[in-house]
C-alpha cells in the first residue's frame, strides 16, 4: 500500500482577510439589526435613489469606519480611563461605546451618508444592542473563524 502525503493547505476561514471580511459582515449586519431595534439610530444609504445593494455597501462601510474608531479612538480611551472601568466595573464601557457611535455618526454625516444618532442616550442604548448581538454572533460563528 502506498500512502501519498499530500501538503497541508489552510482553511480558506484561516486567512487573516477571510476572518476579517467575516468580521466586517458580522458587526454590519449586527448594525442593521440594532438600527432596527432602537428608534434613535438610523442609517442614510450613500446612493440617494435607494435600493438593498448600496444600503449592504453603506453597512458594510460604516462597519468599517466602526472598526477604525473602535480600534484607534476606543483604545485610547480605555487605557486613559481605565481607573473609571475598574471603579464601575466596566459599566463605563457602555458609555464610550455610545461615545463611539456619535464620532462614527459624526464621521459619516460629514461624508454625506451613513449612521445617525439622534442623541447620547439613543447611541448608549445602541451601543448595548450592539453589544448583546456582536456577542451573540461571536458565539455562534467563533468556531467558524478558528478553524
Amino acid at each position: 500500500m502506498i500512502v501519498v502525503a499530500l501538503p497541508w493547505r489552510p482553511s480558506p476561514w484561516n486567512t487573516v482577510q477571510m476572518r476579517f471580511l467575516l468580521k466586517l459582515v458580522l458587526n454590519a449586519f449586527a448594525l442593521w439589526v440594532t438600527t432596527l431595534i432602537v428608534s434613535g439610530v438610523t442609517v442614510k444609504s450613500y446612493d440617494p435613489a435607494g435600493g438593498n445593494f448600496p444600503l449592504i455597501l453603506t453597512y458594510l462601510l460604516i462597519a468599517l469606519i466602526f472598526g477604525v474608531v473602535n480600534g484607534i479612538v476606543g483604545t485610547i480611551i480605555r487605557i486613559v480611563a481605565f481607573p473609571l472601568y475598574v471603579l464601575t466595573l466596566g459599566l463605563i464601557s457602555l458609555i464610550v461605546n455610545g461615545l463611539l457611535l456619535l464620532i462614527v455618526s459624526w464621521i459619516s454625516d460629514a461624508m454625506g451618508f451613513g449612521l445617525h444618532v439622534d442623541g447620547f442616550w439613543a447611541g448608549v442604548w445602541a451601543a448595548l444592542i450592539l453589544a448583546i448581538i456582536s456577542w451573540l454572533l461571536g458565539l455562534i460563528f467563533r468556531p467558524v473563524m478558528r478553524r
